[in-house]
């Protein structure tokens, strides 16, 4: 069993598209939508091996529409994109929040790298 505290509180807010979370110790977190999609834990994302898994692009706008507890571990969450795969343990959850910073940077970067957009996919026009 993980010694990481269980949220106390969970708020999904769609407005400004971040998960606030609130534990007993007085931690809070607020984690932006697009970050716990493109770092969903489901094999889709991460892969089926060592790696970096897929590179999740065009999520900027991408909603949290629906969120269920799975036992006393983990939340499972439903994004507007149809993605709802991951289970997010408290522990990941907390990770998230920690090192949040890092997380983004490296993903921005790696969208640098590798020719990825933050937003949807570009409409190719046709040259007549």
């Amino acid at each position: 069993m993980s010694d990481t505290p269980r949220p106390v509180d969970i708020k999904i807010r769609k407005q400004s598209r971040l998960m606030r979370l609130e534990y007993t110790d007085g931690k809070v977190h607020e984690l932006p939508f697009e970050l716990l999609r493109v770092y969903s834990p489901s094999a889709e994302v991460r892969g089926h091996g060592n790696g970096p898994g897929k590179l999740q692009t065009g999520k900027r706008d991408v909603l949290v529409t629906g969120a269920a507890m799975v036992g006393n571990y983990a939340l499972k969450l439903t994004f507007s994109d149809g993605h709802d795969s991951g289970l997010f343990s408290w522990d990941y959850l907390r990770e998230l929040g920690e090192r949040q910073s890092e997380f983004w940077q490296d993903y921005l970067e790696r969208l640098e790298r590798e020719g990825g957009r933050r937003d949807d996919a570009q409409v190719l026009k046709f040259q007549p």
